[in-house]
């Protein structure tokens, strides 16, 4: 169920609020352009500067609007236990297909205390949860052990792994095998990370390409040399916009992307702030070599 391409969703503002309508927008434009699932209230949704009140309605919203049409895997991470159990449970009763919580940040917590985090959010909750492992942004990084004991529980089903070590899918896929659930979190190895046994990704990129996210997953997984081949080329073209994405800190770049695609504003919450001039030029430069704008 969860696999191909899966965009980590932009959360637009307006007056320093949600803009629902451009967020509704941008939900549809997915579902007509071949996103294999939606992902809310994540890092790249600027979940840290939600209130609890916008970020349960930024997964309520994305559930009707879809309806049903792609899953919805809802960001639900903290670094408060409690909070994360809290923000499960409320996008398991909205009707989310499954929860995508990130391991508590600047806590540091033991690899015994991140299996414990994930247990007690586990044994509260009915769906799906896919582990967010993501080193860079966490300071921490869960071990393929640690990860091993989670998947025993009834909900643990997969990660997105955004650590960048390729060796990881072969390390996960020998000590879980091929029903755990691995989505890369870096658009730029996507190519390498299926071939290792990945199933698909959670996009960045896919908030402005959708099509071209989507055609690249199903090919990448193709057993046929043509589709391979042309999954190469997809790689190629993408490459630069993936690099672009991550200029300055994730979304700035995308939202500014997202602005001259017209599908909402560049606005973000301090402490991010809109991209630099220089760095404007690059994404756009970006855009346009892939033929976005």
């Amino acid at each position: 169920m969860f696999k191909g391409s899966n965009v980590a969703l932009i959360t637009p503002f307006k007056n320093n609020g949600l803009d629902e309508e451009a967020y509704i927008k941008l939900i549809h434009f997915h579902i007509n352009n071949g996103t294999s699932g939606l992902v809310p209230a994540g890092t790249t949704g600027e979940s840290p500067t939600l209130s609890h009140k916008e970020h349960q309605r930024v997964i309520e919203l994305c559930i009707k609007e879809s309806n049903g049409k792609v899953p919805v895997i809802a960001g639900t991470g903290s670094n408060s236990t409690e909070e994360a159990i809290s923000l499960t449970t409320h996008a398991e009763k909205a009707g989310a297909n499954a929860a995508l919580v990130v391991t508590p940040y600047y806590n540091k917590p033991t690899q015994e205390g991140l299996y414990q985090h994930y247990k007690a959010i586990n044994d509260k909750c009915g769906i799906p949860i896919l582990i967010y492992n993501i080193p860079s942004r966490s300071v921490i990084d869960m071990s393929v052990d640690t990860m091993a004991r989670l998947y025993e529980l009834k909900n643990i089903v997969g990660v997105k792994d955004a650590t960048g070590n390729l060796e990881r899918v072969n390390q996960q896929l020998d000590k879980m095998g091929k029903e755990f659930i691995q989505l890369t979190g870096n658009d730029d190895n996507a190519f390498e990370f299926n071939q290792r046994g990945g199933v698909g990704t959670i996009s960045v990129t896919a908030n402005i390409a959708p099509k071209l996210c989507s055609e690249f997953q199903i090919k990448s997984k193709s057993q046929e040399e043509k589709e391979l081949s042309q999954a190469k080329e997809l790689d190629k073209i993408l490459q630069p916009v993936h690099s672009a994405m991550f200029v300055e800190s994730n979304p700035s770049p995308v939202k500014y992307a997202a602005k001259l695609m017209n599908l909402c504003n560049d606005n973000v919450r301090l402490p991010l702030v809109k991209i630099t001039d220089e760095t404007k030029i690059i994404v756009k430069k970006a855009l346009e070599s892939a033929k976005l704008i």
